[in-house]
Parts: structure tokens; sequence; C-alpha cells
């Protein structure tokens, strides 16, 4: 007859964290730097205290979307969601944010950040930008 599967209710423990959560520093800091990294593929962010020294990151891929879907700003949604919990959990209270890149996460990034309550204090737009690019190809002659 096969074997018999066995079922729990209830999902995480009572008393458990969610795995993402887990890892989460016992350092407490009060102020940091969201820095978001958003493409037309993919959306990467990385809080880091006022120093400049990691302390989290997440990324769309990280949390399980594959293919066209880690470029939504959906998935970027949940990336800042995800920091923002583990910012909370560190007593962080404001951040500031550093964005580039030209993908469609830029702005629900920060968006699900301040929605676990951390103050955004300053947005800063580092996407690089070409003054005139590089030399073009020589014509080619037949």
């Amino acid at each position: 007859m096969g074997k018999k599967r066995i079922v729990k209710k209830g999902g995480e423990g009572a008393g458990s964290k969610p795995r993402s959560l887990s890892r989460v520093p016992r350092k407490k800091v009060l102020a940091g730097t969201l820095y978001v990294e958003s493409t037309y593929n993919n959306t990467k962010a990385l809080l880091a205290d006022t120093s400049g020294n990691a302390l989290v990151w997440s990324s769309s891929g990280m949390l399980g979307f594959r293919g066209a879907k880690k470029g939504t700003p959906f998935a970027a949604a949940k990336v800042g969601e995800l920091l923002g919990e583990k910012a909370v959990t560190m007593g962080m209270k404001e951040a500031g944010a550093v964005i580039k890149g030209v993908g469609s996460g830029r702005e629900a990034t920060v968006r699900g950040f301040m929605s676990k309550g951390i103050d955004i204090v300053s947005v800063k737009d580092t996407t690089p930008v070409p003054h005139n690019g590089p030399k073009p190809k020589k014509p080619r002659r037949v």
C-alpha cells in the first residue's frame, strides 16, 4: 500500500522564527544605509551601518523568485520588507537609501523597507551615466 505520510499542522514551530530572520546579527544599530541595486533581471539590497560595514543583504533570487519574476516590483518589495524586518530586530530607527540601476524595483524596495516603520532620511541615486561612451569602431572596408 505504500508508506503513510505524517502531516504536521501549523507550518513553523510555536516559538521559532522564519529561516530568513534567524541569522540576524545581535548587534544594536540605530542608523544605517540601505544600498539597492536594481537591474532589469534582479534586485539586490544590502543594509550597512553608518561606517559602511555590511550587516544583512538579500535579493529577489534569494527569496525564491525565478526567471522573469525576479525583476518585478513585487519581488523587490518583498526584498525590502525582509530587510526591514531584520533592521527592526537590530533596533534600527532611520536609514539613508543609495539606489543604483535602472530596473523596475528601484522604488519598490525602499517602499517595502519603509513599511516596517523605519524612516528614510535621504535618497541618493548613484546610477552610472555615460557622458559620451567609448569610441565607436572604425567603419568596415570591404
